[in-house]
């Protein structure tokens, strides 16, 4: 349960500390006194959307501490059984979430808190009217079973979804495929036709250069090979100076490097010699060969001018175009398999649809049943409610239909969608009644109500606190009001006030509860008849309700 609420920097709130208690915990005070910032600084702390709006003026930021028992399941967040949400908003609108002295996300705290508070407001009466809400309320009813019913359903639906949009797509795209396959298949033919290799324009190059230079390349090696074995050849030249340094290094040990120096020249014009008659040898004109060199190159320049800079990136663009072709050529093949696919997921989600009807069309009396007994013990014993199912025209993620409310609220009035026939009392009135038939089917152990009271006053007030008391005795409950009838109940009493532009707040003794409570009824203390009738309240809530342990 929440333990204890540290509000600083937000709204009328400048710094605010305060505890709280198990069982029915409420709020009362003068209007714009600060109630509703206290459940507000809370929601922030459970990770709701943050502003800079909610910053109070001249603060650098609105900050909000909540220390909660620790729910099983939240060991990574625990500290001695204790869990400890923390938010901060600047002036700038940027925020910050903290649990156990850890960053975390608004999303981590709302999912942590999700589990430790529930909270109802004039919002939440509103969304009771959404049939999805409705819906959602009636498979929480259910029961598990259902719920997992439920989840393998959606999970069928989703994947139903995600294979009808692909074929949807693929099938729109059919007609911009065949322009992509004949485009493919032209570029594809057009490049293996040609079949460039790796760097062969580099290599053509170099093939075509000396075939296009054939005679000068003739007249230059010719002319090298005279000076080196001609009528003056170097090579013989090199031999006798070589013969002549060996002949002094025997006389002389410091011609011996010479001789070795001369000796290695000797053998390299010779091998010299011999190569390049073999590079003369093998050169000659061949027309026809340059020829198809420039008709090669030109074929490759061609791709190039169309399909990349070199003969690689042509060769990259022929492997992705081949890739990409046989994706499509392949698209009947998944076009058939989508259309399998949808037709087979569609028949197993027609039949979960199926039992989820099934589910509902039991649960729907029994809900309905315990929302009447709810109802009549919050003051409207004539009430009757049913739950209608109404079919949908196409499956959709909740099922086959959706379920409504339909509330009469007087005998001999036709029940009605609760948005046709609830007043803003009947309203709230109904919300309870919903959170008093999901005590028993969650475990949540702080529940929070903020203007649940609206629209009501008099006996349905006090029937709203008994209701609210009972919740109290197995959940903590946080309750904002302004009825004395429902503020009688309260296990805590605790009064918001405004001092100069501050809300503080402080527990009431109950000689304090019995002046707030005055306050409450008559709008101005000292009242001796109001002050009669506070004690009146006190003495019927306690009368009416089991001690809290």
């Amino acid at each position: 349960m929440l333990r204890e609420l540290h509000i600083s920097g937000l709204g009328v709130i400048d710094d605010l500390d305060l505890e709280l208690h198990a069982g029915l915990n409420v709020l009362t005070g003068e209007t714009g006194a600060g109630k509703t910032m206290v459940t507000v600084g809370l929601a922030l702390a459970l990770g709701a959307r943050a502003g800079s709006s909610l910053v109070r003026d001249g603060a650098a930021a609105a900050r909000v501490q909540a220390r909660f028992d620790a729910p099983d399941g939240a060991d990574e967040w625990s500290e001695d059984g204790e869990i400890l949400l923390a938010r901060s908003v600047n002036a700038d609108g940027k925020s910050a979430g903290r649990v156990g002295g850890q960053l975390a996300s608004a999303s981590t705290l709302a999912e942590l808190g999700a589990s430790l508070v529930e909270v109802h407001g004039q919002h939440q009466a509103q969304r009771l009217l959404a049939p999805a809400t409705q819906t959602g309320f009636l498979d929480r009813f259910g029961g598990d079973a259902h719920l997992v019913s439920l989840a393998a359903y959606r999970e069928t639906w989703e994947r139903w979804r995600d294979a009808r949009a692909a074929l949807g797509e693929l099938t729109a795209a059919s007609r911009e495929r065949e322009r992509e396959l004949d485009l493919l298949a032209y570029q594809v033919r057009e490049i293996e036709a040609v079949g460039p290799g790796e760097r062969e324009s580099d290599t053509l190059a170099v093939e075509e250069a000396r075939l296009a230079h054939v005679e000068r390349l003739l007249e230059r090696s010719s002319v090298a090979e005279e000076a080196l074995s001609g009528e003056a050849p170097l090579v013989d030249g090199a031999a006798s100076v070589a013969n002549a340094l060996e002949d002094a290094a025997r006389l002389d040990a410091r011609a011996e490097e010479l001789a070795a120096r001369s000796r290695s020249l000797s053998a390299e014009l010779a091998e010299l010699s011999r190569d390049v008659r073999d590079y003369r040898e093998g050169l000659a004109a061949d027309p026809t060969r340059l020829q198809e060199i420039r008709e090669r190159a030109a074929a490759l320049k061609a791709l190039q001018r169309k399909y990349g800079a070199t003969d690689e990136e042509v060769l990259g663009f022929l492997a992705e175009a081949s890739k990409r072709l046989l994706s499509l050529a392949t698209a009947d093949e998944r076009l058939a398999e989508l259309a399998g696919d949808v037709e087979r997921l569609g028949r197993v989600m027609g039949e979960q649809a199926a039992v989820l009807t099934h589910a509902r069309e039991d649960a729907a009396p029994a809900l309905g049943a315990a929302l009447e007994r709810e109802l009549h013990e919050l003051g409207m014993p004539g009430a009757t409610i049913v739950v209608v199912l109404e079919p949908v025209e196409e499956l959709g993620a909740a099922g086959a239909e959706r379920a409504e409310l339909q509330l009469s609220p007087s005998p001999g009035q036709k029940a009605a969608p609760l948005a046709k026939t609830a007043s803003g009392g009947e309203l709230s009135r109904t919300m309870l009644a919903c959170r008093s038939v999901l005590a028993d089917l969650d475990d949540v152990p702080t529940l929070v109500f903020d203007e649940v009271d609206a629209g009501i006053g008099g006996e349905a007030g006090l029937a709203v606190g008994r209701r609210l008391a009972r919740l109290a005795e197995e959940r903590q409950v946080l309750v904002v009001t302004h009825l004395p009838q429902i503020a009688c109940f309260a296990d805590r009493h605790i009064l918001v006030e405004k001092d100069g532009g501050t809300a503080t707040v402080r527990g009431l003794s109950d000689g304090e509860r019995v002046h707030e409570l005055s306050r409450m009824l008559a709008g101005l203390t000292g009242s001796e008849g109001a002050v009669t009738h506070a004690e009146e309240l006190l003495a019927t809530a306690s009368a009416s309700r089991a001690p809290i342990t």
